[in-house]
């Protein structure tokens, strides 16, 4: 049973997915005026995951008492797999701050796709995933206004922030003040751990078939655990039976086939932000 205690959030980081929305999540739980879900992706609004869930169980995940609190789940930012997350979320919280944070549209592709490989949900080549564009989950993923046009069929462009991975990894106390002045919250304040990044993809490791059987053995034997402690027991049970992803490359007609393919999305997010993304390669 859940405690039926706590609110609804007033900040909602919508993804993109492998564009730092963990660190990012972390670092904001740092500030001690802004309190994140312990479970950081919750999910409520997407139909097809906790929607049905209820609202008395989404509120209690948020019990602190801080001026912000807010949770993180990419899933929101998967449009048209996910249809209706925006609609769900402005009906129940119309007045939440949104963030959008993401990063070069194929280095992203490549993120997510080295994600799926070492966990096994991908078995193709990067040029067999590419091979058929249209349609296509890891390219849909990336193209940033596409998704970003479902919220703002609801919410006003000024209750949403724009940033990037480059941004916040590159100048990340800059960039993390222009949050906390965003959600209103002392932008003096600073930690150590900001220097800490989560789930790096260089850090990824390929699991080997008998890898592969323990993952999924744990998918239907570790459930009863707090999300957290079963991330910590699947890394302490798979790790021996695990080896270092190599990052695999675009050849170069593949990429411009992506630069092409992805343009015209970049453009239109150029134009709505005023960014000109210079450290992007399209």
């Amino acid at each position: 049973m859940f405690s039926t205690k706590g609110t609804l959030p007033n900040l909602i980081i919508i993804g993109a997915m492998k564009c730092a929305t963990t660190s990012l999540h972390y670092y904001l739980n740092l500030h001690p005026e802004i309190s994140m879900s312990r479970i950081k992706e919750l999910r409520y609004f997407v139909k097809e995951h906790n929607w049905d869930q209820g609202i008395e169980w989404y509120q209690s995940h948020f019990t602190g008492d801080t001026l912000i609190c807010g949770e993180a789940s990419p899933a929101y930012t998967k449009y048209p797999y996910f249809k209706g997350a925006a609609a769900r979320m402005y009906a129940t919280i119309p007045k939440a701050k949104l963030i959008y944070i993401v990063r070069d549209p194929i280095k992203r592709i490549l993120s997510h796709y080295v994600h799926k490989f070492t966990k096994g949900k991908e078995t193709r080549t990067l040029t067999e995933v590419l091979q058929k564009p249209n349609d296509n989950l890891y390219i849909i993923r990336s193209q940033y206004y596409k998704q970003l046009e479902q919220y703002l069929a609801y919410y006003p462009k000024q209750q949403i922030l724009i940033l990037t991975t480059e941004e916040l990894y590159n100048q990340r106390m800059e960039t993390l003040q222009k949050v906390f002045r965003f959600l209103g919250v002392a932008s003096s304040f600073k930690s150590a751990r900001f220097n800490h990044i989560k789930h790096p993809t260089y850090q990824k490791r390929c699991l080997n078939q008998t890898g592969k059987i323990i993952l999924n053995w744990s998918d239907n034997h570790i459930n009863p655990y707090h999300p957290n402690i079963q991330r910590y027991l699947v890394r302490l049970l798979c790790y021996p039976f695990s080896q270092p992803m190599k990052i695999p490359r675009l050849d170069i007609k593949l990429h411009q086939n992506l630069e092409d393919i992805l343009r015209e999305d970049v453009e239109k997010l150029r134009t709505f932000t005023g960014y000109n993304f210079s450290e992007w390669s399209i």
